[in-house]
């Protein structure tokens, strides 16, 4: 419980100072040591929303919730989770039921207030949406299909947000419907499309080009700039990259304040696998749309940029970091989901440079002295720390369950029991151990398989003889109930009725070396196994 606080400590520090997934990291380690301790997951459900990752925020708060479902503040994550992921309803519920626990939370009481304020706001805008797509020909026939129905409620969330990733539908009415919900011509608020490698694929062209702006109202620089860049759109899309780039950086000779001139050559430099001079131009466009007031969206696509091109070059804590700063300018699901992916190649790179085999069997020696003393705290300690340095090594868990067994924490010893015979079936101790701690959880039929297992690989092993005895004793105490309990069972009756059961049976009776041999069919071993747990056979 010590390491479990000091852990917890160190998360919420490392919260508090908005280091979010250093805390993250921590209350995870915590978990693994406590993992029904309710406040653990609550914290860590703090610091992934903190992060933006809502759907493990919301993972947390469920948790939390089925560990204890009287403590309030379980809601109050829960219910925050379901509102950034726009689940108004279920968080409006969620708010609720921790305020019919704690009524004068005031927590609660003022998330409850914004999220339905939200909702309301968003129902007030959806409803305006409609009123203008009603007042179309075209998009009016389209309200009578609900999948369309389902766009124009996640336009309604943030139209401008939509218009950025627009390549993400396949829906040819997405284009339309946020023209005549704007007011504006989608061709001309378009930059180019990212490259392919960075979304979805395109969908198809449509049969009727779209009219192109001819921007007569603007002036002369800025006319030319955006014919220019056009162009170079059109070679981009046939994948004509040098014409690309030659009416980019007309554009820019033209305008030099547009920070999409620039995202648009890194484009073609990240098309081009070219991904260090893709971040140098992403930094330019930074750089101009800073000194230009640009809107903080296009600063957040170019951040992007340069982290999926540090993520192609597998520089994972800096694609990090340029993902973060996105994130820092423009929230959005896509970002979410890119730094997720690197945060997991970053700790697997980081658990791969720390196995070290040597240090292992160090550490897995101070385990041993230390379990020898009855230290058995200081002795988890050390196994953890060797399991850290060569995870693939089975004797660590089953050393480190024997702590377990010894400190009462049967379910964690079983975890660990049941990683060491994952990872080596045929090491003995392994069963022979799972099979103490299911008899320490009074799960006599469970620790009955695990001795068999054991008696699999060595029929004269005595520990697991005797530890298959007194299972089948204190499971064979009324043999009358037993009997009675084990033909009530449907399977039980069937594999009796099988007459090649019965025989087999019959000559186990006679001839107890047979068993071995029929154990290698898996089929009868599974029938066999079945009679044993039920206590109508044993093996002595």
């Amino acid at each position: 419980m010590d390491q479990v606080n000091q852990l917890k400590e160190k998360g919420n520090a490392a919260l508090s100072s908005g280091n979010y997934y250093e805390a993250i990291k921590h209350y995870t380690e915590a978990i693994a040591l406590d993992p029904s301790n309710h406040v653990l997951f609550s914290n860590r459900s703090a610091a992934h929303a903190k992060s933006g990752n809502y759907a493990a925020a919301l993972e947390d708060a469920n948790k939390t919730v089925s560990l204890n479902p009287t403590w309030s503040k379980g809601y109050s994550r829960k219910g925050s989770a379901l509102a950034y992921l726009g689940n108004y309803e279920e968080a409006i519920a969620a708010y609720e039921k921790g305020l019919e626990l704690e009524p004068g939370n005031q927590q609660l009481a003022a998330g409850l207030a914004e999220v339905r304020k939200q909702a309301q706001t968003d129902g007030v805008y959806y409803q305006e949406m409609i009123e203008k797509l009603k007042e179309n020909p075209q998009t009016r026939e389209w309200l009578d299909d609900p999948e369309y129905l389902k766009m124009v409620k996640q336009l309604a969330r943030n139209p401008l947000d939509s218009l950025m990733f627009e390549s993400r539908t396949t829906d040819n009415r997405y284009r339309t419907t946020l023209k005549v919900i704007l007011g504006i011509d989608i061709a001309s608020a378009m930059d180019v499309d990212p490259p392919a490698s960075e979304t979805k694929p395109t969908p198809p062209p449509k049969k009727e080009e779209p009219q192109k702006p001819t921007y007569e109202d603007l002036p002369e620089n800025r006319r030319l700039a955006l014919q220019e860049k056009d162009h170079g759109n059109e070679f981009y899309k046939k994948k004509d990259f040098d014409n690309a780039l030659l009416h980019y950086r007309k554009a820019i000779e033209h305008d030099s304040t547009d920070i999409t001139f620039y995202t648009n050559i890194a484009a073609v430099y990240f098309e081009q696998k070219e991904y260090e001079k893709c971040i140098k131009e992403c930094e330019k466009a930074i750089e101009i749309g800073r000194e230009n007031r640009a809107d903080f969206k296009l600063i957040a696509k170019a951040f992007t940029r340069i982290g999926n091109a540090y993520k192609k070059m597998e520089q994972w804590k800096l694609a990090k970091t340029y993902y973060e700063k996105s994130m820092s300018e423009h929230r959005t699901p896509e970002i979410k989901t890119l730094l997720s992916e690197v945060e997991r190649r970053i700790v697997e790179e980081e658990r791969k440079a720390y196995i070290d085999p040597v240090k292992a069997e160090q550490e897995k020696e101070m385990g041993n002295e230390y379990f020898k003393k009855g230290d058995y705290s200081a002795a988890v300690k050390h196994y953890t720390e060797a399991i850290k340095r060569n995870p693939d090594d089975p004797k660590l868990y089953s050393n480190r369950a024997a702590c377990y067994t010894k400190l009462a924490a049967f379910d964690l010893g079983l975890k660990d029991c049941d990683q060491c015979c994952k990872l080596d079936p045929k090491f003995i101790k392994g069963w022979i151990r799972k099979g103490k701690i299911l008899q320490g959880m009074q799960q006599q039929s469970k620790a009955l398989t695990a001795y068999q297992k054991a008696l699999e690989l060595d029929p004269t092993n005595a520990e697991a003889l005797d530890g298959y005895r007194a299972c089948s004793t204190q499971l064979n105490s009324n043999p009358e109930e037993v009997r009675k309990r084990a033909m009530a069972d449907p399977e039980v009756q069937q594999i009796l009725r099988d007459p090649a059961m019965r025989c087999i049976l019959e000559q186990m009776q006679q001839d107890p070396h047979a068993l071995q041999d029929h154990l290698k069919n898996p089929d009868i071993a599974a029938k066999i196994q079945k009679l044993l747990e039920s206590g109508l056979i044993a093996i002595h």
